[in-house]
């Protein structure tokens, strides 16, 4: 019974300290340092189906980060935003074999499941303001914590998920 209750709350660490995994992709034909202003594209992310709190998180968050690399919202953007979420419930399974002596060796096979927990993800779309392409999308996909303060988490979802926007490569470019 101890060493199930010590796995459960290994695991609880190991998720609750666990960060946001990122990835992004984007059009290599677009011009990155043209866009200077943005805006929410609202039909998209009325179809987010979360709550509107945490819609309005998400795009606080959002704002935040793009004012911080010199954007400026705008009502004739050069740049719309949306963004999707999704959840599933996971589980993880681990196996452990033990080997014992008594009165010779003795397998032992067990197999343990970690607590349910919620991973999230947050996709964020940059589209091209004239020519309506998809020119940049990031993801962001994590554990959710009941526990954790919302706001902060979802913050750290998007802040983590902008850092790679604009392209790394488009940056320096900008630069020279």
């Amino acid at each position: 019974m101890k060493s199930i209750l010590s796995i459960t709350l290994i695991s609880l660490l190991l998720f609750s300290c666990a960060g946001v995994q990122v990835s992004s992709d984007y059009d290599s034909r677009a011009s990155f340092p043209q866009y200077k202003t943005f805006a929410f594209l609202k039909e998209g992310i009325d179809k987010a189906e979360i709550s509107d709190l945490d819609k309005k998180r998400i795009l606080r968050s959002i704002e935040a980060e793009m004012i911080k690399k010199g954007y400026t919202l705008s009502e004739n953007p050069d740049i719309f935003i949306n963004f999707f979420t999704r959840e599933r419930e996971r589980q993880d399974l681990y196996q452990s074999v033990g080997i014992g002596w008594g009165w010779g060796p003795v397998w032992g096979n067990s197999v343990q499941v970690s607590p349910a927990v919620t991973e999230g993800v947050l996709l964020i779309d940059i589209i091209d303001g004239k020519k309506k392409d998809l020119i940049w999308q990031g993801k962001g996909a994590g554990i959710l914590s009941e526990r954790a303060n919302k706001d902060e988490q979802i913050h750290k979802f998007v802040s983590e998920i902008l850092k790679q926007y604009p392209p790394e490569e488009k940056r320096t470019t900008e630069k020279n």
